[in-house]
C-alpha cells in the first residue's frame, strides 16, 4: 500500500512489506498517472496491471479527504470474454428480473455468489429493527454447517463494522491466519488515526473478528452489503474452511451483484407496498363513506366493523369517547381500554403503535392474548377521543446460531468472541405481529379523514343550533303574543256567560244552564292555560339576577304558605335541617321550588298521612334540592314526558292543573345551567330534584 499526498504525490506512508527499490519505483509510477478525477470518498478505481521490479500487480486507487491511497495485489490471469461481470449480466440479471418474490431473489443471489467465488458456504441474511440477522437463503458444500432459518445476534456485528459495511460494499478476508503488515509514516506528525482506510480492500480487520472466524471454522470470508435507501438491509456472507483469494474482477462482479440485488429487492418491496397501500386506501374510503352516510358519530364505526378490522388486520377494535367505550372483536375489557386510552393520550401522539405493548405499558401484561400489540389514533387534542386496534400475542420461536446473550470475558477483562455456534432455541412472548408502514400510513389517513368529517358535522350542527335558536326566539315571541292576546277573549267569554246566567237564568232550561256552566268552566281553564303559557314564555325571556339564596328559608316559607291551604289534610313534612345555599335568581328559584312542593302535595292527596321529604343534594357539579312524596307516583318509561309542556300522566279529573309546572321547573333550572331529574314508581311515590352550578370563584385582588 502507498499513502500519497494528493497534491504533491509525495509518499506520506507505506506498508512495511515494500522492498526499498520497489517502493521508489511504485511511487514514481504513481506520479506519471493522471489521478485528478478520482472522487473523494468514492470506490477504488482499477489502474490495471502494473510491473514493479520483477513482480506484476493488479493496482487500484481511491481518494480520501486527505490522501490518495494505492493498493497492489499479485496479478491474476485475465478472464477474457468469460469475465465474471459479463456472465453476471448475461445470466444472472435476467433471472433476477423474472423472480416473483424477495425469497426467490435471495435464493438466486446466494447461488450466483457461490458460483462466482467458489466459497464452500454462501448465505444471505436480513437485519431486523434490533440489528439481529435472520438467514433467508443459503447454499453450501458437504461438510459445512447449515444456518438455514437461524438468527445471528446484533452483537456479532458491532456498530462500527456496520458503518464500514455501508461505506465499503464488498469485504474480503482471504486468510484468517494472515499476518498484518504495519503502515510506516514518512512524517512523524502523521498518526495512524490520520489515515482513513475505510474504503481500502487491504485494510486489516479486528483481531477479535479473526478469532471469531477461526471459532466458526472459517479461514476465508467475503461479504457483500445489501444497501436499500441508505440503510444496511442485509448481507451476503461467504465462508470457506481454507484460504481463498479472489481477483479484482471477481470482487467487482460480487459488488455489482449486491447492487443489482438491492435494486430488485427495493423494487419488489415498493410494488408490494404500493399494492398494500391501494388495498388499505379502499378500506379507508369505505370506512369514511360509511361514517359520512350516518350521523358521523364515531361509535358508528363498530356497527359495521369488518372494514375497520381489515384495514389494520386486527383481531379487535375499540372507539373511546371520553369515558365511554364501544368495542368489537377480541379486546381488553372497557376499564382496561379506558386506562390504555388515557395513557396514550398522555403521550400526545397522533398515531401510536407498538407490537410489544406490555414492555411499555405495564398493565397490558395482564392481557397479552387480546392486546400484545396496539395501534391507536387520536381524533381530538382536547377530548379523549380515540380509535384503537388490537392484535393478540404471537409466540415466536427463534433459532439462534449460538446463545445470543453469552459473552466470553477473559480474566484480563478482554471481551472474546463466542466459541459456540450450535443452535440455541428461544421462545419470545409478549409480542404481536408488527404494524407495517402501509398500515400506519392508512391509520394516519383515516385520522385526517375522520377529523374532517367530525369538523364538518360540527359546523353543520352549529348552523342548525343557530337556526334553532332563531326559531326558538320567534316561537317565544309568538307564544307570548298569542297568550297575551288570548287572555281578554277568555275573560269576555266567562264574563258574558255570567251575565246571561244572572239576567236570563230564570228563563233558561236546566239543560241550557248546564251547558253554560260547561262553557264557563272551559273558558276559565283555557284562561289558566293561557296564563301558564304566558308564565312559561316569561321564564325564557326574563334576565337572571343571581345571588346567594338560602334554600332553608325559602322552603320553610313555602311550606307554611302551602300548609295553610291544606288544613284539613294530615301532612308530615321532613325537611333536611341543612339545605344548601344556592347561587340563583331568587324569584325564579321560588317558582321552581313552589312547583315541586305543590306537585308533591297534589299527587299525595288520598294518602293519610301524606309524607313529603325535602333534602339537600350535593354533587361535584353543583348543589340543589330533591323533593320526595308517597303519592301516586308514575312509571319510569314515561319519565321523559314529565318535563314537557302540557304533558300529563294522570287524568285531569283526578288531579287539577295545566301540565306546565314541571316544564317551568326544567326551563328555570336549565337557564341556570343546571340539571333536573325525576324517579318514581307507580303507586309508591315520586322523587323530583335538581342541581345548580356553584357561584364562580372571584380571585382576590392583589395588593400593590
Amino acid at each position: 500500500m502507498l499513502v500519497l499526498d494528493p497534491d504533491t504525490l509525495r509518499v506520506a506512508a507505506f506498508s512495511s512489506n515494500w522492498a526499498p527499490a520497489e517502493l521508489e519505483e511504485a511511487a514514481a509510477s504513481m506520479r506519471t498517472r493522471d489521478l485528478g478525477e478520482l472522487p473523494v470518498g468514492g470506490a477504488a478505481q482499477s489502474l490495471g496491471a502494473v510491473r514493479i521490479g520483477q513482480r506484476v500487480f493488479d493496482a487500484a486507487a481511491h481518494r480520501t479527504a486527505k490522501h490518495l491511497i494505492a493498493e497492489y495485489e499479485p496479478a491474476r490471469p485475465a478472464d477474457g470474454d468469460e469475465a465474471p461481470i459479463y456472465s453476471l449480466m448475461r445470466l444472472f440479471l435476467p433471472q433476477l428480473q423474472q423472480a416473483a418474490s424477495v425469497e426467490a431473489l435471495t435464493e438466486l443471489a446466494v447461488a450466483e455468489m457461490k458460483r462466482l467465488t467458489g466459497f464452500g458456504r454462501c448465505l444471505l441474511y436480513r437485519f431486523d429493527e434490533a440489528g439481529h440477522g435472520e438467514v433467508l437463503a443459503q447454499v453450501l458444500d458437504p461438510g459445512y454447517d447449515s444456518y438455514a432459518g437461524h438468527h445471528f445476534p446484533a452483537s456479532d456485528i458491532p456498530q462500527q463494522a456496520r458503518e464500514l459495511y455501508l461505506l465499503n460494499r464488498f469485504r474480503l478476508i482471504a486468510d484468517a491466519n494472515y499476518q498484518p503488515v504495519p503502515l510506516q509514516s514518512t512524517d512523524p506528525a502523521l498518526g495512524a488515526r490520520d489515515i482513513d482506510l475505510s474504503q481500502s480492500h487491504l485494510r486489516s480487520v479486528s483481531p477479535i473478528h479473526l478469532e471469531y472466524m477461526r471459532n466458526m471454522g472459517t479461514l476465508a470470508s467475503a461479504s457483500v452489503s445489501i444497501v436499500i435507501e441508505g440503510r444496511l438491509w442485509g448481507l451476503i456472507s461467504c465462508h470457506d474452511h481454507a484460504p481463498r483469494h479472489l481477483s479484482i474482477p471477481t470482487r467487482r462482479a460480487c459488488e455489482h451483484l449486491g447492487e443489482l440485488l438491492a435494486l430488485q429487492i427495493q423494487s419488489k418491496a415498493s410494488n408490494t407496498l404500493v399494492g398494500e397501500r391501494l388495498e388499505l386506501r379502499k378500506l379507508t374510503l369505505e370506512i369514511v363513506a360509511q361514517l359520512a352516510d350516518s350521523d358521523a358519530t364515531l361509535q358508528r364505526l363498530v356497527s359495521e366493523a369488518s372494514p375497520l378490522l381489515r384495514m389494520a388486520r386486527a383481531a379487535g377494535a375499540a372507539v373511546v369517547l371520553n369515558d365511554e367505550v364501544w368495542s368489537v372483536g377480541d379486546t381488553p375489557d372497557d376499564a382496561q381500554v379506558l386506562a390504555l386510552a388515557e395513557w396514550i393520550v398522555g403521550m400526545g401522539a397522533e398515531v401510536y403503535h407498538s407490537d410489544c405493548l406490555g414492555a411499555h405499558f405495564a398493565p397490558a401484561r395482564a392481557y397479552p392474548a387480546r392486546a400484545a400489540g396496539v395501534l391507536a389514533i387520536s381524533i381530538s387534542q382536547v377530548h379523549r377521543h380515540l380509535i384503537l386496534w388490537f392484535r393478540p400475542e404471537i409466540v415466536q420461536t427463534v433459532t439462534w446460531a449460538g446463545e445470543p446473550r453469552k459473552t466470553a470475558i477473559a480474566e484480563d477483562g478482554r471481551i472474546h468472541p463466542r466459541h459456540s455456534f450450535d443452535s440455541w432455541v428461544e421462545h419470545i412472548r409478549g409480542r404481536s405481529t408488527r404494524w407495517s408502514d402501509a398500515e400506519l400510513g392508512a391509520a394516519g389517513e383515516l385520522r385526517q379523514a375522520l377529523i374532517g368529517i367530525v369538523l364538518r358535522r360540527a359546523e353543520e350542527l352549529a348552523a342548525v343550533a343557530a337556526e334553532l335558536g332563531r326559531v326558538n326566539k320567534e316561537l317565544e315571541a309568538f307564544s307570548y303574543t298569542v297568550s297575551h292576546d288570548l287572555r281578554a277573549p277568555m275573560r269576555h267569554i266567562a264574563g258574558y256567560v255570567d251575565l246571561v246566567v244572572s239576567q236570563e237564568g230564570k228563563q233558561l232550561s236546566e239543560r241550557s244552564l248546564r251547558y253554560l256552566e260547561h262553557v264557563r268552566e272551559a273558558s276559565a281553564f283555557a284562561g289558566q292555560l293561557v296564563d301558564a303559557l304566558l308564565d312559561f314564555s316569561r321564564m325564557g325571556r326574563a334576565s337572571l339576577k343571581r345571588r346567594a339564596v338560602d334554600s332553608s328559608l325559602l322552603v320553610a316559607d313555602l311550606v307554611r304558605e302551602l300548609s295553610r291551604n291544606e288544613r284539613e289534610r294530615r301532612i308530615e313534612w321532613n325537611i333536611d335541617p341543612a339545605l344548601p345555599v344556592l347561587h340563583a335568581d331568587a324569584l325564579l328559584l321560588q317558582v321552581a321550588v313552589r312547583n315541586l312542593l305543590s306537585n308533591a302535595l297534589k299527587y299525595s292527596r288520598g294518602r293519610d298521612p301524606a309524607r313529603i321529604t325535602v333534602r339537600g343534594v350535593r354533587r361535584p357539579g353543583g348543589e340543589g334540592l330533591e323533593v320526595e312524596d308517597n303519592g301516586v307516583g308514575f312509571q319510569m318509561k314515561y319519565a321523559d314526558k314529565l318535563f314537557g309542556v302540557f304533558q300529563r300522566l294522570h287524568a285531569a279529573e283526578e288531579f287539577e292543573g295545566t301540565g306546565i309546572g314541571l316544564a317551568n321547573v326544567k326551563r328555570i333550572v336549565e337557564r341556570h345551567g343546571g340539571e333536573v331529574w325525576a324517579r318514581g314508581e307507580a303507586g309508591s311515590g315520586a322523587i323530583v330534584g335538581f342541581v345548580l352550578p356553584p357561584a364562580p370563584v372571584v380571585p382576590p385582588e392583589s395588593g400593590e
